[in-house]
């Protein structure tokens, strides 16, 4: 059973929630997300972990304050593990998490005990450049993205199969008539959910400020054991993203993937997800 909390500072609040028991897995969620993440965890809770799920800056019931900068998000992290007696956990970033999770495992190399990389952006991601950035600030704002959302949430409860359709570009860069194969037939109902739990608050236009404070530097500053996975059709986040991240994380391992996209948690190909990441977390241990 899922517990959820509130660890509370002077200076702000992180929500947060716990799955399972055993080994500690600190996750760090993707974008418009929260600790009520829901990929992947059935897997990880099974096989003898715990896992600990804050909601990032500006997500859910989180403080906006604590991400002025990565930098000082993640020591809230850090108090968080803290406050739970947790002295050293593995560290999963995903998608427009990967930045903390990069920051975290350089800054707090001695309260992370592995770093695996899922989908994850790590550098520079969106500009105001681009189109979709310019989008997003309009659509995913605090002051619109709950109508967002809700609109988002109630075309896929009436019309699943249609917005899974509409929304498949935008995860993955095959055309969706050449990905049946790959398509398992849950992967409908689990994006319908997804829909219905994700929310944006302030969290989103945060990730996409913070991206730029990522350097090749904080890469290379990484010297625990560390897993990169990242499907070969990702649409969302480039391969490029996990390729620079292999080249210079000194010990890190590089799994391309044959998901059909960005969520890697979907798919024919969804238990060979989960299989890798349980067996590096479990050697790790050893």
């Amino acid at each position: 059973m899922r517990t959820y909390g509130e660890y509370t500072t002077n200076n702000g609040s992180i929500e947060f929630s716990i799955l399972g028991m055993g080994e500690p897995v600190l996750v760090f969620h993707g974008g418009h997300s929260n600790c009520r993440e829901e990929f992947g965890y059935k897997a990880l809770s099974e096989n003898g972990f715990s896992i600990i799920t804050p909601s990032r800056a500006g997500y859910g019931k989180t403080s906006k304050e604590i991400g002025d900068t990565l930098s000082m998000a993640c020591d809230y992290y850090a108090k968080l593990l803290q406050h739970l007696n947790i002295e050293k956990a593995h560290v999963l970033a995903i998608s427009a998490g990967g930045p903390t999770g990069i920051i975290f495992a350089k800054k707090f190399p001695h309260l992370t005990r592995s770093l695996t990389l899922q989908s994850a952006v790590t550098k520079e991601w969106l500009t105001p450049k681009d189109r979709t950035y310019r989008a997003a600030s309009v659509l995913f704002n605090s002051r619109t993205e709950k109508y967002t959302w809700g609109m988002i949430s109630a075309i896929s409860n009436c019309f699943p199969r249609f917005i899974f359709k509409q929304m498949f570009s935008s995860f993955s860069t095959l055309k969706y008539k050449d990905a049946k194969d790959k398509i398992n037939s849950n992967d409908i109902a689990l994006t319908v959910q997804m829909n219905n739990r994700q929310r944006s608050g302030h969290g989103f236009l945060i990730d996409l400020s913070q991206t730029k404070e990522l350097t090749v530097k904080d890469l290379k500053s990484i010297n625990c054991p560390t897993l990169i996975m990242h499907s070969n059709f990702d649409s969302s986040v480039a391969t490029e993203h996990a390729m620079l991240a292999y080249e210079n994380i000194l010990h890190s391992k590089l799994c391309l993937l044959d998901t059909w996209g960005h969520l890697i948690w979907l798919g024919n190909s969804s238990k060979d997800t989960d299989d890798i990441v349980i067996n590096f977390l479990k050697d790790t241990i050893n």
